[in-house]
């Protein structure tokens, strides 16, 4: 096992990798910018350097700062967490290039499924099936006359996205050729590649991912299914496991599918393979994310795995410490974020003044904030998870309700989404189950919603 670890990373996925790291005996590094400098990450760190200014292209994605805060602080290895360079193959190669290790995946398999083309190549040549889509680079005439061959809607993505950027749903030919070429040109300016790609677009769908996890020695596992449909701008709002209404049959043949492509691959460590659920039951592969995800939690309350206590160990060259999944229960996940429903999500930075988190039996919250903290405009808009247990489905729904309803937050021109993550959890169709990627929509269309704090 490591001696000393890096976490290049901020808010709570920082202190989820610190806790993990402190019960294994391992010592940790916080790096953090000028404005996280009393962040919670930084005070519970062994150690802590600052790397830099606010701006993230500064500090967090500052491959320099970070290689250097790692060699003055003698860590043997660093940690990515979730977004920032997790799934930066450059980050990994200079990583082994300086001798550290990175916890993840190797750059060349990064490069294989964090391009999404070259992804859906491996995946259709290992059997997973895929919509209707482009296998290859195209222009806007050759992407046009496939959107009218495979029919609309269709989405245009970008290669070398993520996190649910850098997609666009198209719905008809008459701005097709401007559609396209605005998503290339959102494509170069986040990633710095424009390369995009074409696919059907099912407007009736469930999200669904897959949990795998491989070591070195060829040992792999998936840890269930997570339904991840409530969703606002293709970005996630409420996550469970298992995914409701799929078949142990269906999840485990999707599991299965997921670990031959990964193994076929070299993979090792943490990674979500994600799909698209017809109403039918069919499911089409839609990406790759090589990384630990923010919706990790749902998996650890129904396995009782630390996942990011195993990325560790497969990482230190451990073999696989999972052999036998059997989840238990329902877990479900609400994203509490620092936005505005009524204007389409749109942060709200501003001090908390009262941040009251949830409690109680089976209750838990990823958080990095407290009382008095500001929540600044330079990071994403995340205050917290909500994570619950329950025996059953019902019963996780009524418990989640419970800790939302307690979670206090009160801040200059702050507003969160906890009363809309309310107003999901009593649509009927949620309740029922049979809800897909359009609920959000659905219900910032269908009723007037009012500001909420």
């Amino acid at each position: 096992m490591f001696h000393r670890i890096l976490i290049a990373n901020r808010g709570e996925i920082a202190l989820r990798v610190i806790r993990a790291a402190r019960e294994l005996g391992v010592e940790t590094v916080a790096v953090h910018s000028t404005a996280d400098a009393n962040s919670l990450h930084v005070r519970f760190a062994d150690q802590s350097l600052c790397i830099g200014p606010p701006p993230s292209k500064e500090s967090y994605l500052n491959i320099p700062a970070i290689l250097s805060a790692a060699e003055v602080s003698g860590a043997d290895a660093i940690h990515p967490g979730y977004g920032f360079l997790s799934e930066d193959p450059d980050f990994a190669e200079a990583c082994e290039a300086e001798g550290i290790v990175f916890v993840g995946p190797s750059a060349a398999a990064m490069k294989q499924f964090g391009n999404k083309q070259s992804a859906r190549n491996l995946m259709a040549s290992v059997g997973l099936p895929l919509l209707p889509g482009s296998l290859e680079e195209l222009d806007a005439d050759q992407a046009l006359a496939l959107a009218e061959h495979i029919g609309y809607p269709v989405i245009v993505k970008a290669s070398a996205g993520g996190g649910g950027r850098g997609m666009r749903v198209i719905n008809g030919s008459e701005r097709f050729e401007q559609d396209y070429r605005d998503t290339q040109s959102t494509a170069r300016m986040l990633f710095g590649n424009g390369s995009t790609y074409l696919e059907k677009y099912l407007t009736a769908a469930r999200h669904v991912e897959i949990q795998i996890f491989c070591d070195g020695f060829g040992n792999a596992v998936h840890l269930g299914a997570r339904d991840c449909s409530v969703q606002r701008r293709h970005q996630k709002l409420i996550e469970e496991s298992p995914a409701p209404g799929l078949g142990a049959d269906v999840i485990d043949e999707m599991g299965r599918l997921s670990l031959r492509a990964a193994l076929s691959a070299g993979y090792t460590g943490a990674g979500t393979f994600e799909f698209l659920v017809a109403p039918d039951g069919a499911f089409n592969f839609m990406e790759v994310n090589c990384r630990i995800q923010v919706e990790h939690p749902v998996t650890e309350m129904v396995t009782g795995v630390d996942l990011v206590a195993e990325q560790l160990r497969v990482a230190a060259g451990e073999r696989l410490g999972i052999t036998e999944v059997a989840p238990r229960g329902v877990a479900i996940e609400c994203r509490i974020n620092a936005e505005d429903p009524a204007r389409d999500f749109a942060p709200t930075p501003g001090r908390l003044h009262e941040f009251v988190p949830a409690a109680g039996p089976f209750v838990r919250v990823d958080t990095h904030l407290r009382s008095g903290d500001v929540v600044g405009p330079d990071y994403d808009s995340l205050l917290a998870k909500v994570i619950v247990w329950a025996p059953d489905r019902d019963g996780a729904i009524a418990r989640m309700r419970r800790a939302l309803t307690e979670f206090h937050v009160v801040g200059d021109n702050v507003r969160t989404t906890r009363e809309f993550l309310l107003r999901v959890l009593d649509h009927p169709d949620f309740v029922a189950a049979t809800h897909n990627t359009s609920i959000v929509p659905h219900l910032l269309g269908g009723h007037p919603i009012r500001s909420m704090g």
